[in-house]
């Protein structure tokens, strides 16, 4: 490893140049499944060295970024259907709030395709079908590494396997590259796919370590592609982030008791990767937990400012932020101050509170209060972390998931299976960390009490939508919104395009 001569700066998008990304994106052609040809690494001539395996494995999370970060596509499907934000003006933004899912908007179109995320398997399956070649031409290339790396593909089409199903609900399972399949495929149950994303996680956890480049970890002592833990905290999927998003996996399968398994193992484990519980102030500060990359993003992907990863979109930002804080008159999405404080309803909250003396919000959260443009500024990484607003580069990681939101998932699973001193134990911690008292309801109570915190702590990460599907799964108690569970509303229509390429395909029921 002492001869590699690696940059010291991780950079996903570095590897390949921007057109062919979007070619790998954005074209399309006839057969397997709407992904075009053109693989991230030529599959004739590149897999020879150890620095083939190091870009083709960033490349396929560079992709993965890209299919979140698209037309910001990781807030749009969680944040807005059904949610807390409106929209000021844009006529594509409103049609999602209101479910109008085939609204003839440009935007509205491109998220019913799932072809981004077929980049990201596509990836991950010719990685795990090419890497092995590798070993046998490059002795630096070594078994244990050729393990953690098959393990993070593995672990990677998981999760696009699984974030798909949120959105589309049953899509098509393709395992290969050379799948027989691949050009013609129906789509899979989604039950099997969640199941056959569980499998890929369980598998992969046993080689993924706690940490990257730690010359202590347990599991891939020394450096990692000869870099140490400065290079890959946060950058990486890591055997926390596994649990955790078998955790998730569970849950919206419904399947509790798996889910408290997983999600304890995160919680007795997080130190391990070097996750820990945040202040209010460390979660919110413009060089806080969403700047650039670090362990409390128990699975992020970042646009790091340090290695010129900041951009214009694909950043909550975009959609929220405005004067004063960045040159735009008005947000493109804004929360009612009525919203506001219904949510945030008790006293000394720290992420919004009314103070009883003056009358004035106490707010980290929000900027501007009480004005005519209240911003919802919670998330406000520009550029280096700075105040000055007037180049609207943001440098915000999209994180999935950190230690307050699975022990908030855990809280859901315990009081789902009526074990509620670990619930309300799970929520305190959450709440007494945002300036608030334990919680002292009735045990009927903690379930709604653990949805409005998740309400309040996750607000602009991407949850909103995902935390109703599952709360009305439980409750039963909204006749409407079940009807659209049951009816498959939930999920979105696919694309006109996705299926005029492939005719084993069928429009989700709700939509035809």
């Amino acid at each position: 490893m002492k001869n590699m001569r690696f940059n010291t700066k991780i950079s996903f998008f570095r590897i390949f140049s921007g057109a062919l990304i979007l070619t790998v994106l954005m074209s399309g052609c006839n057969k397997k499944l709407d992904i075009d040809s053109t693989h991230l690494v030529n599959e004739k001539n590149n897999w020879k060295s150890i620095t083939d395996t190091r870009s083709a494995l960033l490349g396929t999370y560079g992709l993965l970024r890209a299919a979140m970060a698209d037309k910001n596509a990781h807030w749009l499907y969680g944040e807005l259907r059904n949610g807390d934000f409106q929209a000021t003006s844009r006529l594509d933004l409103k049609a999602i709030i209101g479910s109008n899912l085939n609204a003839p908007y440009p935007v509205v179109q491109s998220l019913s395709s799932w072809r981004r995320f077929y980049a990201v398997i596509n990836s991950a399956n010719l990685f795990i079908d090419r890497a092995h070649e590798v070993m046998a031409l490059d002795k630096q290339y070594t078994e244990k590494n050729y393990q953690v790396d098959i393990a993070q593909m593995h672990a990677l089409r998981a999760f696009a396997y699984f974030y798909m199903t949120r959105i589309w609900g049953d899509v098509p399972l393709i395992k290969s590259v050379n799948d027989g399949s691949f050009e013609q495929a129906k789509r899979t149950p989604k039950e099997d796919v969640l199941g056959y994303a569980e499998s890929e996680l369980l598998k992969a956890v046993q080689d993924l370590p706690y940490k990257y480049g730690d010359i202590f970890d347990p599991v891939f002592p020394g450096l990692y592609y000869g870099q140490g833990i400065a290079a890959w905290n946060g950058v990486l999927l890591t055997k926390v982030s596994a649990y955790a998003i078998l955790a998730h996996v569970a849950v919206w399968n419904e399947r509790y008791i798996d889910a408290s398994g997983y999600a304890r193992f995160v919680l007795d484990n997080a130190s391990k990767a070097g996750s820990s519980y945040m202040t209010t102030a460390l979660l919110t500060r413009v060089d806080g937990f969403f700047y650039d990359k670090n362990t409390n993003q128990i699975f992020g992907l970042p646009f790091a400012w340090s290695d010129r990863e900041a951009s214009l979109d694909g950043h909550i930002e975009d959609l929220t932020l405005a004067a004063p804080l960045v040159v735009r008159p008005v947000p493109q999405m804004f929360m009612p101050d009525q919203t506001i404080l219904s949510i945030f309803d008790e006293d000394k909250d720290e992420r919004f509170s009314i103070n009883a003396a003056n009358g004035r919000a106490v707010t980290d959260y929000f900027t501007g209060f009480g004005s005519s443009n209240t911003i919802f500024s919670k998330v406000k990484c520009i550029r280096n972390a700075s105040t000055d607003g007037s180049l609207g580069l943001f440098s915000s990681a999209i994180v999935f998931t950190r230690l307050e939101e699975i022990a908030l998932l855990y809280a859901e699973s315990m009081a789902v299976l009526d074990n509620m001193d670990p619930a309300i134990d799970a929520l305190d911690n959450v709440r007494l960390s945002r300036g608030l008292p334990r919680y002292t309801g009735p045990n009927s109570g903690v379930l709604d009490a653990i949805f409005k915190e998740r309400r309040r702590e996750l607000m602009g990460e991407g949850w909103r939508w995902y935390d109703q599907v599952r709360y009305n799964r439980i409750k039963k108690s909204d006749t409407q919104f079940n009807k659209l569970i049951s009816t498959n509303g939930i999920f979105w229509p696919i694309s006109q395009d996705v299926l005029s390429r492939n005719s084993l395909l069928v429009q989700n029921e709700y939509w035809r």
